[in-house]
């Protein structure tokens, strides 16, 4: 058995040629087994890379054979125990039972799965590529300048490590041929001279010797020449360069009554936070507000979010009030972009719907960029469910789904925010 290993280094922020040119290659096989994936994955690693599988079978390469060609004959010895159109029985299996899952090949060949690891960014790449923010607009630019180091063309001076190897070469090159061209030219004229001088048959001893010497003291003027000076240095200059930030808030709500068990909570957690990473490789600055409610609302840190649990009915109006309450407070639509999200399994007091759908169109989505709304349960939809649907209707920047499984999210989260194809086209 034989091991090759790829010794090769990768440059900074970049993979080598043949992975990128694998990654697209096998681009459909490995976005597939990217969104399989996401379902088996636990809340705690969703940011971090992936091991991909791809059946061996959708590896395969064409491949050119040489064919026998020509005429051939070929004989086939009869048999005394089947006749024409008989169904011959499949062989039984041969060997063991072996100790992976799934059944042994009957054709005595196994077909093995390649399996490789992607990183966190090519893995959320991947997974929101085809995706994008509905009505996105940056607001007012946050006050707090950022600055990024970027390429400034090149200097006279800097530092050793600094120096353009090849812009220094060619301002050598283009230096020695502006201070030597002439004299180049006249080297030539002479060396025609002494040729001619030295074809003719006539002496020309002392007017040889005169050329000689001329053309000897022009290729010591150019050789004194130096190959490099500290003119032709060329330092690669960076500058640094503002970059205003713009700012965006997430506002997360979940209802925590009676009615919400634990593994509902764990369905929403992974909508939320497939949302943060989202917003994440839109906006730098993202806060995220948690409010929970029952029959009040409460904004919490991450943990009590998630884990804790209240009993009794349930008023969605309460966690809309308390948005509103807090944008008004702290968040001004003309300086951030806000988004919402409200995770419930569509239990609400009859009489607290209407007053959901009023919130919703005069108060939360004038001023938020996308909400979106998604009713965990296997029941029938209920009151708010029906009057979400009126919202829908009328309000591009609101959007509501239905999730009954986990194998539900990342498909339903595609849905939410797939891309306008006649805004781009």
């Amino acid at each position: 058995m034989a091991n090759f290993i790829d010794r090769r280094l990768n440059s900074k922020n970049k993979s080598t040629v043949n992975r990128q040119r694998f990654l697209r290659r096998y681009k459909n096989q490995i976005k597939k087994s990217v969104s399989d994936a996401i379902n088996q994955r636990g809340v705690t690693d969703i940011e971090s890379g992936e091991n991909i599988v791809i059946p061996k079978r959708d590896l395969s390469e064409p491949v050119f054979h040489q064919g026998s060609g020509g005429i051939r004959d070929r004989v086939h010895p009869g048999n005394d125990q089947f006749s024409p159109g008989d169904k011959i029985p499949r062989p039984p299996k041969q060997g063991g039972q072996g100790s992976g899952q799934g059944d042994a090949s009957d054709s005595g060949e196994g077909e093995d799965d390649f399996t490789f690891s992607i990183s966190k960014d090519e893995y959320l790449n991947l997974l929101f590529e085809d995706l994008e923010l509905p009505n996105l607009e940056k607001n007012q630019l946050d006050k707090l300048i950022e600055y990024k180091t970027v390429r400034s063309g090149y200097c006279a001076e800097g530092v050793p490590a600094n120096i353009d190897i090849v812009k220094s070469l060619q301002g050598s090159i283009a230096r020695r041929i502006a201070m030597t061209s002439s004299k180049r030219k006249q080297l030539k004229e002479l060396e025609q001279k002494l040729s001619a001088l030295t074809d003719d048959k006539h002496d020309h001893i002392q007017e040889e010797r005169e050329l000689s010497n001329d053309i000897q003291a022009l290729k010591e003027k150019i050789a004194k020449v130096p190959f490099i000076d500290t003119f032709d240095l060329r330092f690669r200059n960076y500058a640094k360069q503002a970059v205003p930030t713009s700012k965006a808030v997430m506002f997360c709500l979940m209802d925590v009554s009676g009615s919400m068990d634990q593994a509902t909570k764990e369905m929403a957690k992974r909508f939320y936070i497939l949302l943060y990473l989202f917003l994440s490789r839109t906006y730098k600055n993202i806060d995220v507000v948690y409010i929970r409610h029952h029959t009040q609302a409460k904004e919490v840190d991450e943990h009590e979010f998630f884990y804790s649990q209240e009993t009794g009915g349930t008023i969605a109006s309460s966690a809309l009030d308390l948005m509103n309450q807090i944008i008004n407070e702290r968040y001004n639509d003309n300086q951030w972009n806000i988004y919402g999200a409200q995770a419930s399994d569509g239990d609400n007091w009859a009489d607290d719907s209407p007053r959901c759908k009023s919130l919703l169109e005069t108060q939360i989505l004038p001023k938020t960029r996308y909400f979106s709304y998604i009713e965990i349960t296997q029941r029938a939809h209920q009151t708010l469910w029906q009057h979400y649907q009126q919202v829908a209707h009328s309000n591009p920047n609101f959007a509501m789904q239905h999730i009954k499984s986990v194998a539900d999210i990342y498909p339903v989260f595609r849905e939410l925010f797939k891309k306008n194809t006649q805004n781009a086209a």
